[in-house]
């Protein structure tokens, strides 16, 4: 499962980015590393882009993005 694929108010960890070169060091300066606990918290009138909040913050990211990013979800 991706990140693009959480519903609203799901919680999940993230287990592996599937990004290279620049994302994925953007990826890893907002927080979004390995064991990292991440929650839905919006989701746009058109599905795209979701927020997601990390680390205290809220993070708007675009589908294509949030695709490269593998996560388990809480149960």
């Amino acid at each position: 499962m991706t990140l693009a694929d959480l519903n609203l108010n799901q919680k999940c960890i993230i287990k592996k980015l599937n990004s290279k070169g620049i994302i994925h060091r953007r990826f890893q300066d907002l927080g979004l590393i390995s064991g990292n606990v991440v929650k839905c918290v919006l989701i746009s009138p058109f599905k795209n882009p979701k927020a997601f909040k990390v680390n205290g913050m809220i993070l708007a990211i675009r589908n294509e993005d949030s695709k490269l990013i593998e996560v388990d979800v809480f149960e």
